[in-house]
């Protein structure tokens, strides 16, 4: 596969709407490779976190934070993904990994994800500068409006950060300036197929419904951070080391250890999903 460059109109886009989706960055061959290890990973099972939204239906995932030499571990730090997070994040300093999240939507349990910003979780863990964090969505499988794809507010990231409060046992914005900015702004339907990126801000506003389809929605969400940008109270360490990226044709053609033990975060372990007060007033309802 060619090596992946960003044209000036992408990064424009990036930068006015929040968010960017790329075509076809992982190979058909690739996702499969991907999606198969996933399933059949018992590890990642068993490491699994179910948070329940406001009707009580769960969403599980698994986030670990350093990327191994693994499978997953060579799509996060593939060169072409490095690469695009650079283009957009800037190049002042180091692409770091900060962690990774394997969502995994099942056919009519699936739940839904609340109206949030990513950096309403992560300003618990005081990363000071929320330009230099991002998200990159990795379908595995197809995502569309049946089964919950994700939705985002465009342009929603120059709200800055908005404050967070709890719905159900997810992190939640406050309602009223969601209503705000719907009002204000459009909402899109990311829908995108196997192997497309969507890349957003970290202060973009986005949500997905639960999955009622009869197909499973399963996607890789990898979270970066630039080395310059602080976290004053995150215990991992893998936002702050700068990625040892490994060429494009590692995921197929690299010999890949098992995913064995990597430092799965635990639902207790999380500063986001602790209260300290200023949330119970939030209206998240």
């Amino acid at each position: 596969m060619a090596k992946i460059n960003l044209n000036e109109e992408q990064i424009e886009a990036y930068h006015r709407d929040g968010f960017l989706v790329v075509k076809n960055l992982f190979s058909q061959e690739e996702i499969d490779k991907l999606y198969n290890s996933a399933i059949e990973n018992s590890i990642m099972q068993k490491n699994a976190m179910d948070l329940n939204d406001q009707t009580g239906k769960k969403t599980k995932l698994s986030l670990w934070f350093t990327p191994g030499n693994d499978v997953f571990g060579y799509l996060i730090r593939s060169e072409r993904m490095i690469n695009s997070v650079a283009q957009l994040l800037g190049q002042e300093s180091a692409v770091c990994h900060f962690h990774t999240k394997l969502m995994q939507k099942e056919p009519k349990v699936g739940g839904a994800w609340e109206w949030h910003q990513d950096y309403g979780y992560w300003y618990k863990n005081q990363f000071l500068f929320p330009d230099q964090m991002m998200s990159v969505m990795i379908a595995l499988t197809s995502a569309n409006k049946e089964n919950g794809c994700l939705q985002i507010i465009k342009g929603s990231h120059k709200l800055g950060r908005v404050n967070h409060g709890f719905a159900g046992e997810q992190v939640g914005a406050d309602m009223t300036m969601v209503n705000n900015a719907l009002e204000t702004m459009d909402l899109i339907y990311c829908e995108i197929e196997p192997g497309d990126a969507l890349f957003f801000h970290s202060n973009l506003m986005h949500r997905s419904e639960a999955n009622l389809s009869d197909k499973p929605r399963w996607s890789l969400i990898s979270c970066y951070n630039l080395q310059s940008n602080l976290a004053y109270a995150e215990t991992s360490t893998s936002w702050r080391i700068p990625v040892d990226i490994v060429p494009d044709h590692a995921i197929t053609e690299w010999n890949a250890t098992p995913f064995g033990n990597a430092d799965f975060l635990k639902k207790e372990d999380d500063p986001a999903l602790k209260t300290t007060g200023w949330e119970k007033d939030v209206k998240t309802n």
